[in-house]
């Protein structure tokens, strides 16, 4: 059986509310969908209370895929 590819989304690079699209079926992944139909979140790392990466898998075509990108700018002042 072939193993399901894993794909990295660096949020950083998305648009609008951190909606997404499965780079390998399309289907559209969203922050919002909490119903878990689309999408299974199989592990999160996080790391000195910062959210480091996100291990999701599309329902659709079983992809893994791996969100980066949760790194927020510290502001100086």
């Amino acid at each position: 059986m072939k193993a399901n590819e894993t794909y990295t989304v660096d949020l950083c690079k998305t648009e609008g509310n951190g909606e997404f699209r499965c780079p390998k079926c399309g289907t559209t992944i969203s922050p919002d969908d909490l119903s878990e139909d689309t999408y299974t979140i199989l592990q999160a790392r996080v790391k000195e209370d910062q959210l480091q990466k996100i291990i999701l898998q599309c329902k659709k075509c079983g992809s893994r895929l791996q969100l980066t990108g949760f790194e927020v700018s510290k502001n100086p002042n």
